[in-house]
This record gives structure tokens, C-alpha cells and sequence, in this order.
């Protein structure tokens, strides 16, 4: 999001704001009053920032764009007031944001936010990826096809965006929109920076959903990231599992286990678990003996989230039989005797396909974007 060597200001943390305004003859404390109107203020124009001299915003201008993303489409949900967003990008691809408001069982995770904002959350979960490369089962995301990683701009692009058509009151983040976050780490990591020290979004209060990449797990442990980490599970069979999530032909389950557990010495923070029950795929006492014993080796959560459809995207082969649980309840109950935490999600934004596993930009929706 550079025009012509322009640098883009929004994505710039403070320390490379710093470096910049150092680079154009300004004093580095300028950093500070630049970096409070992108994130803090979320201005959309150079000259809205007006305890800067007019002369230096003429050369801010001269030297640097300030690059918002363009909205291609809003749409709302009837149900239960999801949003949701697609942005159209400066190479012409597109990705889809949701924002998501409270509701008595959110299918987002929402444990630090209950005591302070009751009746008042607002979740928006974001993007990292056009498209993604890991071809889960159940996701529509998968069968757009990987085309590149976002970048920090176009990630923090969504946010400001989203945030300036509500009000400026987001309460929650969650990295679980298109694409898989741990495969843009830099990119995440330093949006999550943005996101915390800038735009006011508290470390605690952003999570990071994961299909599993052991040393990227590992990473955010040696680095003491303080966001929240939540695992893509759905089986703790590796038979089941890589057939629901191909990655796990790559990372085993003893290798996602071990990074889990090194996660958990390093950090102590609670992982959350995701699971999707399927009809005769991972709903049998196998499977659920199977993610108990798993689910036991650190402090967790599972979130037990409903089976979103994504014929609209016209899956073939195993996908296409996938079916939700009829025996969620009994699941969850059978699980919780075992003392485990476990949560049962609701749906948001289900007939706007906005539910979780349903972002996709199909050719369908292009074609109907105006040129």
C-alpha cells in the first residue's frame, strides 16, 4: 500500500515512525503526536492533524501517503446484527471482515471481556491472508485458493476502517478471519503491537485463532506475546485430524502438544481449544476420550462451535459430507464431568455467511462489484 515509494504511514509502530520523521529532518518526538492521530484518532487525512505546523504536514504529505482501504460492500445481518465488510485491495483482490456484537454466547471467545463490558462488546475479526493455503474441511476460506499475505496497513486498514463506522468502540479482536495468522507472523505480531499501544485494544482482549504451527506457537512464547492463542483443533486423532486439516500432516498432534506445552511454561496463559463436531467423524467415544486426554495437558478452554455450511461455495469429496453432530450436548456434558471448561457457541452473522468458516470471495461475489 505504497504509492510511487511513498511510504504508507498507517502500519508504522512508533519506533519506525520515529526512524521516518528522523529521516525527513523532524525531531523523533513528532513520532508520538503522528502515531496518536493514525491509531488513537484514526485520521483519515495528513492535515486533520492540527498540533502539527502546517509546513510539516505539507512535507508529511510530500513525503508519505495515509492510505485507508476502500469498502467494496456492507452488509448487515437481520438475525442478530452481525456486520459484515469486504474491502477491495490496491491490486484488486478483496477480503471480508465481521463485526460481531454481544450476545448471551458469542461464537467468539470472550472471557476477559464479560466484567467489564457486559451488555457492550464488540468483537471485529480480521483478516491476515487473501485467501488461505491450509484447505481446511469445513472453511470456505480454503477453497479460494492462497494469493498473498496482507500487510500490516491492510490488516490494521480493516480496523480503522470498521471502527470509524461504529463509533470507535471496539472492545475485542480476533485475528480468525480469512487466512492463517501464524503464517503472516511478522505481519500479525506487529499489527497486534498497533493494535494494543495504539489503537487501545488491550493485548488481552486480542486473540490469535491458529490451525497449529508449532514454532511459530513457540515463538510467540519465547517472545512473551501477551495476546490470547486459540487452537483450530477439531480432533485429537491424527487420522481424523489431517483429514479435516491437512496442516496436520505436516505438525502431528505430538508436535502441536509439545509447542502447546512450551507455550503454557513459558506464558501461563490458558489456551483455547476449537472443535467443530462432525456426524461419525469426530463425535464417536474414541474421539472424544482422545480430546480429553489432549485437552488435559495444559489449563484450557474448548469452545465448541456449530457447523457452518459452505455449499455455497459448492465443496466436493469429503468436504461435501461433512454433517453437524446431532450429539453436541452430550459431548460437551461428558467433557465437562471431566472437568474441562467448555463452552457451547452460538452462531452470528449465519445468513449473511459471516459465521465462522463461511468467509469467502467467491467468483460470484466479484462478478458483482462494481468495475
Amino acid at each position: 500500500m505504497e504509492e510511487k515509494g511513498k511510504p504508507n504511514l498507517i502500519g508504522m509502530t512508533m519506533a519506525e515512525l520515529a526512524d521516518f520523521v528522523e529521516r525527513i529532518g523532524q525531531p523523533r518526538y513528532r513520532s508520538q503526536q503522528i502515531f496518536e492521530w493514525l491509531y488513537a484518532r484514526g485520521a483519515e487525512d495528513i492535515d486533520a492533524m492540527t498540533n502539527l505546523g502546517k509546513a510539516f504536514r505539507a512535507q508529511l504529505k510530500l513525503a508519505s501517503n495515509l492510505e485507508s482501504l476502500e469498502l467494496a460492500r456492507e452488509q448487515g445481518s437481520s438475525l442478530d446484527g452481525t456486520k459484515k465488510y469486504l474491502f477491495r485491495l490496491r491490486d484488486g483482490l478483496h477480503v471480508e471482515s465481521v463485526l460481531i456484537p454481544s450476545a448471551p454466547s458469542s461464537a467468539v471467545d470472550d472471557e476477559e471481556a464479560d466484567e467489564a463490558q457486559p451488555t457492550g462488546r464488540l468483537t471485529l475479526c480480521v483478516s491476515t491472508q487473501v485467501g488461505c493455503p491450509l484447505d481446511c474441511a469445513f472453511c470456505a476460506t480454503g477453497t479460494m485458493g492462497f494469493s498473498r499475505n496482507l500487510s500490516v496497513a491492510e490488516i490494521l486498514g480493516q480496523v480503522l476502517s470498521i471502527r470509524r463506522r461504529n463509533g470507535n468502540t471496539l472492545t475485542n479482536l480476533v485475528f480468525m478471519g480469512m487466512g492463517e495468522p501464524l503464517l503472516n507472523y511478522d505481519k500479525v505480531m506487529t499489527a497486534a503491537e498497533i493494535l494494543s499501544t495504539g489503537v487501545g485494544i488491550a493485548a488481552k482482549r486480542i486473540t490469535v485463532s491458529t490451525a497449529g504451527r508449532p514454532d511459530r506457537i513457540r515463538q510467540m512464547a519465547d517472545e512473551k506475546r501477551r495476546v490470547k492463542l486459540a487452537i483450530s483443533l477439531h480432533s485429537a486423532v491424527d487420522v481424523t485430524r489431517s483429514k479435516l486439516m491437512p496442516i496436520n500432516r505436516k505438525f502431528s498432534l505430538q508436535e502441536l502438544g509439545d509447542a502447546i506445552e512450551y507455550y503454557y511454561r513459558a506464558t501461563r496463559q490458558r489456551i483455547t481449544y476449537e472443535v467443530i463436531f462432525f456426524e461419525g467423524v469426530n463425535d464417536t467415544e474414541r474421539e472424544l476420550k482422545a480430546l480429553i486426554k489432549f485437552a488435559g495437558r495444559v489449563p484450557c478452554k474448548i469452545n465448541a462451535i456449530p457447523f457452518h455450511s459452505i455449499s455455497f461455495t459448492s465443496p466436493s469429496g469429503f468436504a461435501a459430507t461433512l454433517r453437524p453432530s446431532p450429539r453436541v450436548e452430550e459431548l460437551v456434558n461428558t467433557m465437562r464431568a471431566h472437568h474441562l471448561t467448555v463452552m457451547i457457541r452460538s452462531s452470528a452473522g449465519e445468513d449473511i455467511d459471516a459465521a465462522c468458516g463461511q468467509l469467502a470471495v467467491t467468483p460470484s461475489i466479484n462478478a458483482g462489484l462494481p468495475a
